[in-house]
């Protein structure tokens, strides 16, 4: 996934400081140079109190860099205008990626406190520079004489890109018009915090409390042992404690015999910030679209949509559309199939009842054990953590020779983090990364890749990356390591995906490195990863037994190739039905007026959903378009499959996973360029023609079905 947001290592960065009262500037690790190695975030030094005055102090270092540049007596050159702007804001760059970094990883009381605090400032700091009319000035003066500047392939895109920028931030706008984008935008930044907190919030609040022992029947023994500690950490031992975050809630709903319960966690989780109480989101999903609206109105666009899509590679609305229904078609028809079949599965144990959403995935459990014979509890045993890890590094060093080296003495915010050196294959220096993979009350959901600080060059030198990446697996208990799920064992490569995308990135300039490309390109370099999570030529060389070391018996392995298109009506038609409900709430050009529950049922309704199956995510906690950055873009991750399966298949054509010649290619045309170039140009030239969608059809069993239209 993207943030692509978060994650690092030790003392709680968080924790208790000691100290009353803000602290002075001497003793604030930000004011001066990390002393450490490779320049990582001191965390065992930063307390909550540091973050807000470092702030404070970098907002007003950067306005006085910023009004230095655009009062600049002389002419704009590309050194004293764009350089200046791009390595303006050190300070206040290396703050803030910690303190948002926690905020998703590791958060407390004081961090949302002062994430609501900042929210306005920061936005409005923003808006003081995009929208400064003589540092714009002075922008536009190199952009309209461009062509004769003399600049390099990457001068020139950053000067193109913050032209743009410059433009779709407002820069054009006057009077009263740049006022209210001023207002929308700060009302808009406050609103996200809110969102994102109030899921957190949800999650954290809700508790399924198991007093009978009966309750349990059908939950594996390390989902039972897992809910035994959580009630022994919390002093109601003896009893088990069920939450909303996945390691929790996940096997609840797939393997627990007991459908009330299992209804009640179920709807839990769909009620997130949909239940009228403090935490409610309705009314912030409600003004979030409708002030989106409003901005791109201001900013000359027809739609949220096409003010987010320009820059994207589908370019606008229509082309999203209509690669979703090309899915839609075959997932609803494949979808609609296996409804029957859990339905007659019911009808046949005698249940009277009509399939719902939260027998979905109990029923699709029984269903893989009968007709795959795979029991997801065996396969886990050959997939720990540990192994997983040393399998992703394995895939890295044969396609490009990477080597990883643990860093036990680097500092870290959370116990459990782990930190790594990153090399290449002569044992220079690549980067740093951080991997924070458990679940905790602390941490939001999900799973995603962000950094402490992008790659870039400065006097000829190139400056690593710090990257880190999150999850949220089970935690081991006493006498069992941490055990994935296969869909874990993709998460996990997934992400190291996105690392990479971010370590090797071999750019000019940190704004256009690693990750800041367009939405739907983002997720090639990490959706392409899971590809090697489950080729069996692959598996064999980390799948192995946490105990005995066996490897992961050739039966197993075929048996999870036999069931690699089970389910995929379900998980193909619940992701589209979220991709068609961000496109419905941002292709609008009036505002919502009426109730946002009705708005998700309509927009449900227009594609024909079946009641069996929800969208993905609802509306009230769907954190990536109201709070994740992923607004008009949660389609890219389907986009992306189309781009990752197809380049997958150039490797499979050679005869060789580890092609050195295709490894080498995809590194240099995608991995280490950034965002320099346009993505489709950097992919034909990787794959030597544009991608095709044979490939994801196949791939997810969606090939060959009858067609289903919308209605």
């Amino acid at each position: 996934m993207a943030m692509i947001c978060s994650g690092a290592i030790l003392m709680s960065a968080c924790g208790d400081g000691g100290q009353v009262g803000p602290p002075e500037r001497e003793d604030n690790p930000f004011f001066t140079d990390f002393e450490t190695p490779f320049g990582a975030p001191p965390f065992h030094l930063i307390n909550d109190e540091h973050f807000l005055p470092a702030i404070e102090e970098g907002m007003k270092i950067q306005t006085e860099e910023i009004e230095a540049i655009a009062s600049n007596p002389d002419d704009p050159t590309f050194e004293n205008t764009m350089l200046a702007m791009e390595f303006s804001g050190e300070l206040l760059s290396r703050v803030t990626s910690v303190f948002y970094n926690l905020s998703s990883s590791h958060t407390n009381d004081e961090i949302q406190a002062i994430s609501k605090e900042i929210a306005p400032k920061m936005s409005a700091h923003s808006d003081n520079i995009s929208l400064n009319p003589d540092l714009f000035k002075r922008v536009k003066t190199l952009y309209e004489k461009r062509e004769d500047l003399d600049l390099d392939p990457e001068q020139m895109k950053l000067l193109e890109k913050s032209y743009k920028n410059f433009v779709r931030s407002g820069a054009l706008l006057e009077g009263d018009a740049r006022e209210r984008l001023k207002e929308i935008n700060s009302e808009l930044s406050g609103l996200t915090v809110d969102f994102g907190q109030n899921v957190l919030k949800e999650n954290n609040a809700f508790e399924l409390v198991i007093d009978n022992e009966e309750d349990l029947a059908g939950l594996p023994d390390y989902a039972i042992k897992a809910a035994a500690k959580a009630a022994k950490d919390s002093d109601r031992e003896g009893k088990w404690i069920f939450t909303l975050s996945p390691p929790s809630f996940g096997p609840f709903i797939q393997y627990a015999e007991n459908r009330e319960l299992r209804e009640q966690i179920y709807q839990a989780y769909q009620l997130r910030g949909n239940n009228d109480n403090e935490f409610d989101n309705k009314e912030n999903a409600r003004k979030m679209a409708n002030l989106r609206i409003e901005k791109a109105n201001l900013l000359g666009y027809e739609t949220h949509a096409h003010y987010v899509l320009e820059q994207s590679m589908a370019k606008n609305p229509d082309a999203v559309y209509n690669l979703l229904e090309q899915l839609w078609s075959p997932a609803l028809a494949k979808a609609k199939g296996e409804a029957a079949q859990f339905q007659a599965m019911i009808d046949a144990s005698g249940g009277n009842y009509e399939l719902a959403p939260h027998d979905w995935k109990f029923y699709a459990e029984k269903v893989r054990k009968e007709k795959y014979a795979i029991d997801q509890e065996e396969v886990k045993q050959y997939f720990s953590l540990e192994k997983v890890r040393d399998g992703v590094f394995m895939v890295c060093e044969k396609l490009w020779g990477l080597k990883f080296e643990e860093l036990p003495q680097l500092p870290v915010y959370q116990e459990d983090v782990t930190a790594w050196e990153v090399k290449e294959s002569d044992g220079s220096h690549i980067g740093i990364l951080y991997m924070d993979m458990f679940a905790r009350p602390s941490k939001r959901g999900g799973a995603w890749m962000s950094s402490y600080k992008r790659q870039s060059y400065e006097n000829n030198e190139r400056q690593a990356p710090i990257i880190t990446i999150n999850c949220n697996f089970n935690a081991p208990t006493e006498d069992t390591p941490s055990l994935l799920s296969f869909g874990e064992v993709t998460t996990f490569f997934h992400e190291f995906g996105h690392a990479l995308h971010g370590l090797l990135s071999d750019v000019k300039y940190a704004s256009m490195a690693g990750t800041s490309v367009p939405r739907d390109f983002v997720e090639l370099p990490s959706q392409i990863m899971e590809n090697w999570a489950g080729d069996p030529e692959v598996m064999v060389m980390y799948a192995k037994h946490y105990e005995t070391g066996e490897v992961i018996p050739e039966e197993l392995m075929e048996k999870l190739k036999n069931s690699g298109t089970f389910n995929q009506g379900f998980a193909t038609t619940e992701y589209l039905a979220a991709s068609f409900l961000d496109l419905d709430y941002h292709t609008r050009t009036e505002p919502i007026t009426g109730d946002i529950n009705e708005f998700e049922s309509e927009s449900m309704d227009n594609i024909g959903l079946i009641s069996e199956i929800p969208p993905r995510y609802r509306t009230t906690n769907f954190n990536h378009i109201f709070a994740g950055g992923y607004s008009s873009g949660y389609y890219s991750y389907i986009w992306s499959g189309v781009l990752d399966t197809d380049a997958y298949q150039a490797f499979k054509e050679t005869g060789d996973l580890f092609d050195q010649d295709k490894a080498q290619s995809f590194r240099e045309n995608v991995l280490e360029r950034g965002g320099t170039r346009e993505p489709m140009e950097m992919y034909v030239d990787f794959r030597g023609r544009e991608p095709q969608i044979d490939a994801l059809l196949k791939k997810r069993g969606l090939d060959n079905l009858p067609e289903v239209k919308r209605n």
